[in-house]
């Protein structure tokens, strides 16, 4: 009789590691930083005055749902869910390649947000908006690092 959950498939990468050494190898390396970076990006601009509404609900979309997908891939990692299809490892290059290309248009359209709010009288709006165009930047290297190395290992 066959058992009613499908077997965990031989197509599934055997040299993604568990646990902790999960954050040790170099594809995976890369989701700590990218959470952290993408966190620094929507709580910086979710901080300052919205000078542009479309141009920075933009850079929050891209964001904070990079933020939540990337925290599901995460824990998809740890708790093992990638055994279960084989084309996770497609799917994970896919996300993080196209999610480069969109962080690097929210980026740019961070900066200009921020090169807009120069003209602002409170200096503080300009610095947040200068940090959260740097670590968006930062982001999107990251994103693109993490897409090209899953790609080629």
């Amino acid at each position: 009789m066959a058992s009613p959950d499908p077997p965990v498939t031989s197509y599934a990468p055997s040299d993604v590691p568990s646990g902790v050494a999960l954050f040790l190898t170099i594809p995976f390396a890369f989701f700590l930083p990218e959470l952290i970076f993408g966190f620094l990006v929507w709580t910086m601009v979710a901080a300052t005055h919205i000078v542009y509404p479309l141009l920075q609900g933009w850079v929050m979309y891209v964001s904070l749902t990079s933020f939540l997908i990337s925290l599901m891939f995460l824990l998809s990692y740890l708790f093992g869910f990638y055994k279960r299809f084989g084309s996770w490892r497609v799917l994970d290059s896919l996300y993080h390649g196209t999610t480069g290309i969109l962080y690097m248009s929210a980026a740019v359209l961070q900066v200009h947000a921020t090169i807009v709010s120069e003209k602002l009288l409170d200096p503080r709006i300009y610095y947040i908006n200068s940090a959260a165009s740097f670590f968006a930047f930062i982001a999107t290297l990251l994103y693109i690092l993490h897409a090209f190395s899953i790609y080629y290992h």
